[in-house]
């Protein structure tokens, strides 16, 4: 467990492709839970996307970002995480619309009941 001056920190990873995130052990900086939209769940959707005409360029929405976190907060809960810190400036240096995408997942993630500090700062 983490201590309250080291809580585990959520990042997120961002592409076009997918998104990923992970949480990691404040001490050893090990990853401890991750989903990702990689996962064989979002393959259909993703192979499906791939396939359109016209292509698009982002295969992953606020639909999915929302999953991931559902799942994420759920592997969390199972190993004893109640609390997650993100780093507020990296969110930040996203551009709008990706933080607008992800705030979704932030918002699975406490509906799971894992505390996310620093997600209100990011609310519009």
């Amino acid at each position: 467990m983490a201590t309250p001056n080291h809580p585990h920190l959520l990042r997120l990873v961002l592409s076009c492709r997918k998104i990923t995130a992970q949480v990691t052990h404040p001490r050893t900086e090990s990853i401890v839970a991750m989903a990702s939209s990689s996962e064989q769940e979002f393959m259909a959707q993703y192979r499906a996307k791939l396939n359109r005409f016209p292509r698009s360029h982002n295969y992953w929405d606020a639909k999915t970002a929302s999953r991931i976190g559902e799942k994420l907060g759920l592997r969390l809960k199972e190993i004893g995480v109640s609390d997650v810190e993100i780093d507020i400036h990296e969110e930040l240096s996203r551009p709008v619309y990706h933080r607008r995408m992800v705030m979704p997942l932030f918002d699975s993630v406490k509906r799971a009941g894992i505390d996310v500090a620093g997600a209100e700062k990011l609310e519009f």
